[in-house]
């Protein structure tokens, strides 16, 4: 299973990324084997649709969990609709979230937690 974080680095000692469809990077972990690759977030800029866009990079990546700070609605539509599991609320290290959603501490996402066009 693939698990994506919003990140502001490069490492699991990193700072989970509050926003999801701008975002600077996404640390991809996979859960069997420990292993984890850095993808930049192409969206982190646009002008429009980034929620979509990243969610579909994700989606594309093979992820079945998404760990972030907030998602917006046009996002947690995308994600939704790709089976992707949402957990927002997320602070700390990419490692700690990771330990967090691991020992079953974190519940999923209902709702979008933030208006589209968020900065």
């Amino acid at each position: 299973m693939k698990i994506a974080v919003s990140s502001t680095g490069n490492d699991l000692e990193s700072a989970v990324d509050p926003r999801f469809g701008r975002c600077g990077k996404f640390i991809i972990i996979d859960k069997d084997s420990g292993n984890f690759e850095v993808v930049e977030n192409p969206n982190a800029t646009a002008g429009g649709g980034a929620g979509i866009q990243t969610a579909q990079l994700v989606a594309d990546k093979g992820v079945e969990v998404v760990l972030t700070g907030n998602v917006g609605p046009n996002a947690f539509r995308t994600l939704e609709a790709a089976g992707i599991k949402i957990f927002t609320g997320i602070e700390g290290t990419v490692k700690s979230a990771i330990e967090k959603y691991n020992s079953g501490a974190l519940n999923d996402t209902k709702n979008p937690t933030k208006q589209g066009h968020w900065q």
